[in-house]
């Protein structure tokens, strides 16, 4: 028998799979398994079978047949079976369980995917979508103070938080419902509510009760860890969590740790109204990025008012009342920093702890998190681990693309690679910070020489006409080829322009290709074409749109 996948066009739902499953059978095919939302059927034809024959089948039964490919035999599903309660157990709902989940399901997999709290992981419920919409209204609230239009009368009064956090929650509820919780009956998997733990290489439990599967995903995501700080755990701290929960605005917030997370979440109470502190230990905002974007960020923020302590020291923290107090060193100087709320934001932990992890012989990092290989296994071949739990990057996009390959190979058995070289990552400030590719530093290491371009913000038209020039491009490329090795931006809608950015790194664009494109003018993703004129040309002496 030989296995082949053909492409087919106007199916629509799970009845036209089983149109195009019983065409394929009457010539003769057999485990067949048609996709509606993949627009394909796999299925094998003996060897006597001519497969220009399932072409035919398909067009007599009103579809329109593509592409035939041969599958090798490693490309054969190795699970599918009836010797285990499922062929796919997933540990956790979020981004990376339920991409792994739907396209397992395409395959033909069963799948239950366990889950101790609320479905829908991080981002959904306690990251992206709940400060992301908050910082839009902060900035809408930070533009009516500061308005820089000449002759425009805008104020902003004090603001309402508990009406705020009510709209944040009902967008949170109605999109964990319709990306999550509705796709459960509409894909057809098992949803188990409660604590997954491993008993043995080949199953787990969950409330008393004893599961095995073939293949198994931990994709238990992450959550914020605290530093070993004097005095933290007796006081009333938030987390990225619980200070999204606030209902009343503080008058002055202190923020632990000015990382991406300390930063958006900082500058949002910063717009609403409070009095913001950053406090970090490193003598540089955003040590692992270039200079100059960590210079333009730190220029920025500091000119909207949010203090910064760098090269901190923390002693111990109390509380006095309602008060919570930072004990800090800082050049050799004692400081006190007051505030009614404080934040702890020096990143995230693995959740691996509840698992019982050893039992399935599932090896753990320093930090506990779960080591995979480069398909994604761990140290158990049937255990597959993806997100946050790894220690990747952690965004949501790449969660979901892991938990896609770990599908591919758990159950289609592909043996597909991760590939993470080209990540881009966005920190929604305002201005925002996006990132694609390499450093100047990190080219270097990797032994290229670099040739580096560097656009002030203030040089971009669009900017220009926003009146808000604080920003910075710049470029990485191999000073041989001119290939682009990385961009890295500080400026208003960053996070749409790096997409083109990673399609250059990621398919080797060069220079010249950036310089010969047409951007449309009077949009921030002209600077990554200017920073590109840069390399060799000073572009304040060119006319608008010129090359």
């Amino acid at each position: 028998m030989n296995k082949f996948k053909i492409s087919i066009q106007g199916m629509t739902c799970t009845g036209c799979e089983e149109y195009v499953a019983v065409a394929l059978e009457n010539i003769g095919a057999k485990n067949v398994k048609a996709s509606f939302r993949r627009d394909e059927a796999v299925f094998e034809l003996p060897d006597y079978i001519g497969v220009e024959r399932a072409s035919k089948a398909i067009d007599e039964a009103n579809y329109k047949p593509g592409e035939i490919e041969e599958l090798s035999p490693q490309e054969k599903d190795v699970v599918l079976d009836n010797d285990s309660d499922y062929d796919l157990l997933i540990i956790g709902s979020g981004g990376a369980a339920f991409s792994a989940a739907i396209k397992a399901i395409e395959y033909g997999a069963k799948v239950g995917m366990i889950e101790r709290a609320t479905v829908g992981g991080t981002c959904v419920n306690i990251g992206c979508v709940p400060s992301k919409t908050l910082l839009r209204s902060g900035e809408i609230n930070h533009l009516a103070k500061v308005n820089p239009f000449a002759g425009l009368q805008t104020s902003a009064g004090d603001v309402e938080l508990a009406p705020l956090i009510k709209q944040k929650n009902e967008l949170v509820s109605e999109l964990r419902n319709q990306k999550y919780v509705d796709l459960i009956d509409e894909y057809g998997f098992d949803l188990i509510e409660g604590e997954a733990k491993f008993v043995d290489k080949n199953a787990i439990e969950v409330n008393g009760e004893k599961l095995s599967a073939k293949r198994f995903l931990i994709a238990t995501g992450a959550s914020p860890s605290l530093p070993p700080i004097s005095g933290l755990e007796e006081v009333d701290y938030l987390t990225s969590t619980t200070l999204l929960e606030l209902k009343k605005l503080p008058e002055r917030l202190t923020v632990i740790g000015s990382g991406y997370i300390g930063m958006e979440l900082g500058q949002l109470f910063h717009n609403l109204g409070s009095e913001v502190t950053l406090m970090q230990r490193s003598e540089r905002l955003l040590k692992e990025y270039d200079p100059e974007i960590s210079e333009a960020v730190e220029k920025v923020l500091i000119e909207q008012g949010i203090s910064f302590v760098k090269g901190a020291t923390f002693e111990h923290v109390e509380q006095d009342g309602e008060v919570k107090k930072v004990y800090i060193t800082v050049d050799g100087k004692k400081h006190v920093v007051e505030s009614e709320q404080l934040l702890v934001a020096t990143g995230r932990k693995p959740n691996t702890d509840s698992l019982n992890l050893s039992a399935a012989g599932v090896e753990v990092g320093k930090r506990k998190e779960i080591l995979i290989n480069d398909y994604a296994r761990t140290s158990n071949e049937k255990v597959y681990a993806a997100g946050d739990v790894t220690l990747g990057p952690q965004f949501v996009y790449v969660a979901a693309y892991e938990g896609g390959i770990v599908a591919d190979n758990a159950i289609a058995g592909l043996n597909k690679k991760l590939d993470l070289t080209v990540v881009p990552s966005v920190t929604f400030t305002n201005p925002s910070i996006a990132t694609v590719g390499l450093t100047e530093e990190q080219a270097k290491e990797k032994g290229y020489e670099v040739k580096t371009s560097l656009l002030p913000l203030d040089s971009v038209p669009r900017a220009k006409v926003n009146h808000e020039i604080t920003g910075v491009f710049k470029l990485v490329a191999d000073s041989k080829t001119l290939k682009v090795l990385g961009v890295h931006i500080v400026s208003e809608n960053a996070g749409d322009v790096i997409y083109a950015a990673s399609l250059a790194v990621k398919f080797s664009l060069t220079v010249e290709d950036l310089r010969e494109s047409l951007a449309p003018y009077l949009t921030m993703a002209e600077g990554l074409k200017l920073v590109a004129l840069t390399l060799d040309k000073d572009v304040s002496k060119l006319s608008c749109c010129a090359g």
